[in-house]
């Protein structure tokens, strides 16, 4: 019987990968990975030798699930990593991880970045209790829904494509609040900056939003922190 482990990977910069991860990534026999190119990328930048890459995304994670359990059971051991940072957050792999479990296939999680956590380190906000709240709802009813609820310090992602209906929706709700971004997590620069609602914004990628109610409506302030992925020499993960 194999293990399955868990791998976190860089979010943006490719030194962000600890001895652990790079040691099971080195021994496993296969990894299973949102996208075969961007791990062969950083497999390629740690310098270890090809590996048996699986396409474990949202659409075929029915059938490869049953496919790596297999796998496993015939003895041999699996990584599971994502794109980037820690997998099964807003990511394929809980499938997985509960029919190993069901199997009594041991499970390990190699601990490492999570966007979620460096973007709530540099924003600013009181962090000593927060809630994550996945992806916001597509439809417009059940976000505007959705973020009426919002108290205290949550965390969401959003998508590219709905990003402006989302931003709209916030600033119908509570008004042309500030709002403050940050860029390059996880990167040697980390730039941020203050401004309206009103301001037309556009991002090419995931974002990350934060809020903190303060006591009032009036001074709710929202926080958006993009999730490009950049990395050092101009290497972009996510173009």
């Amino acid at each position: 019987m194999g293990t399955l482990y868990i791998v976190a990977t860089p979010i943006g910069n490719l030194e962000d990968i600890t001895l652990r991860a790079i040691k099971i990534l080195s021994l496993v026999d296969y990894i299973a990975c949102e996208d075969t190119r961007r791990t062969g990328q950083l497999l390629r930048h740690l310098k270890i030798e090809k590996k048996n890459l699986i396409s474990y995304y949202d659409e075929v994670e029915e059938v490869k699930t049953p496919e790596i359990v297999n796998l496993i059971e015939e003895g041999h051991d699996v990584a599971l990593v994502s794109d980037a940072g820690t997998p099964l957050i807003s990511d394929p792999g809980y499938k997985l991880v509960r029919e190993c479990i069901r199997r009594d296939i041991k499970v390990v999680s190699i601990p490492g970045p999570s966007s979620v956590i460096e973007a709530l380190i540099v924003s600013g906000l009181p962090i000593n209790k927060f809630t994550f709240m996945g992806y916001i709802p597509a439809k417009k009813n059940r976000r505007r829904e959705f973020l009426k609820e919002i108290k205290g310090t949550v965390v969401f992602f959003e998508t590219a494509n709905r990003l402006k209906e989302s931003l709209e929706d916030i600033k119908n709700i509570f008004g042309d609040i500030e709002i403050v971004i940050a860029r390059e997590l996880g990167g040697d620069c980390i730039m941020s900056s203050s401004l309206k609602l009103s301001f037309t914004l556009y991002f090419s990628q995931k974002v990350v939003f934060f809020t903190h109610s303060y006591g009032s409506e009036k001074k709710r302030v929202f926080w958006i922190l993009t999730r490009i992925l950049m990395f050092p020499c101009h290497i972009c993960w996510d173009r």
